[in-house]
């Protein structure tokens, strides 16, 4: 009696083991994302991932965390509230140059979608010395010392865009930054025409969008990095051939998002590649070089943004979209 007790006891114990072991192979890790605005397409990859349960299939449990005008994404990287941030390559140097441990680890973007937005009369970017430019806060920290520099432009021109257009409808003297999936599109719904002039056509070089997290995340969970980049390189090619599944959570998290607007901005990123462009057409959704982070860095460094001794390379890793190779 006692040997079958202690048998029954012991095939229990294994049968309970193996059930645990297989629990642990299907828990979802969970992560954590935050956008760099609030919900729209440009952050669509990522929402198509969670809509059509890419995620899900790699092993991961994803939240997505807005950003906003108030809502500083890399400091709430760094003290751990999240574990990746959709960011900017120039951002995330300068955090490398104050010891900041960030790194960036995949460009869904391949360049940066800032430009300009003026009327019909401008011909160029060139011809705006009797322009007034709005640039909103961080503008004047990344493009604006370029764009003075480059087309000889002076701060005096320049005033504060505070992501309302009214001064533009109503002031033809104005130009202004704009994305070519946002602003456009208001301005259109108004009956004003536009221009826009991508600044990555005049040599700006940075990603956007990209993604970053920290050194300590690469280090004591590369395995989860990994499926994180992929799953969201797969989510942006879902997203590009059908982005409906995303519009749905976009629209649930940001109510002032519209069908219009979500499709607008598809629209425009098709139209310029700017996911499955430049070196994604070659290597695949999502791929970052060695050579366009130095041209980043050396631009920077000329530009007076970056310390010339800074460890520009700790800024970011190929080693998890070199061998992804997603297809546009």
């Amino acid at each position: 009696m006692l040997r079958r007790r202690t048998l029954q006891l012991s095939r229990w114990l294994l049968a309970a083991a193996l059930f645990a072991a297989g629990a642990a192979a299907h828990a979802q890790d969970k992560v954590s994302v935050i956008t760099t605005w609030f919900a729209q397409a440009e952050h669509g990859g990522l929402y198509q991932a969670v809509a059509t349960g890419i995620y899900k299939k790699h092993g991961l449990d994803v939240t997505i965390k807005m950003g906003g005008p108030q809502v500083n994404g890399l400091q709430l990287l760094l003290a751990g509230q999240v574990d990746f941030a959709m960011n900017y390559d120039f951002a995330v140097l300068q955090g490398v140059e104050k010891g900041f441990p960030l790194v960036t680890i995949a460009a869904p973007f391949q360049f940066d979608i800032q430009g300009i937005m003026a009327h019909e009369d401008v011909q160029n970017l060139a011809s705006l010395k009797d322009k007034t430019i709005l640039v909103a806060g961080t503008g004047t920290t990344y493009w604006w010392p370029w764009f003075k520099k480059k087309y000889g432009y002076t701060d005096a021109q320049m005033r504060p865009y505070t992501f309302n257009l009214q001064p533009f409808f109503a002031d033809n003297n104005i130009v202004q930054q704009a994305f070519p999936s946002s602003e456009p599109y208001q301005a259109e719904q108004k009956g004003v025409k536009a221009k826009f002039f991508l600044l990555s056509d005049e040599g700006y070089p940075p990603y956007t969008q990209a993604i970053t997290t920290t050194s300590k995340m690469i280090a004591e969970r590369p395995d989860v990095v990994a499926r994180f980049v992929r799953a969201t390189i797969e989510g942006w090619k879902s997203f590009m051939d059908n982005p409906a599944p995303a519009a749905e959570l976009i629209k649930k998290d940001n109510p002032n998002m519209t069908d219009g607007q979500i499709a607008f901005g598809v629209k425009r990123m098709k139209e310029l590649q700017v996911v499955s462009g430049g070196d994604a057409a070659k290597y695949g959704i999502g791929v970052m070089t060695d050579e366009r982070w130095k041209k980043t860095a050396e631009f920077m460094i000329a530009a007076g943004l970056l310390k010339p001794d800074t460890e520009w390379r700790k800024g970011y890793t190929t080693q998890f979209v070199k061998d992804v190779k997603v297809m546009p």
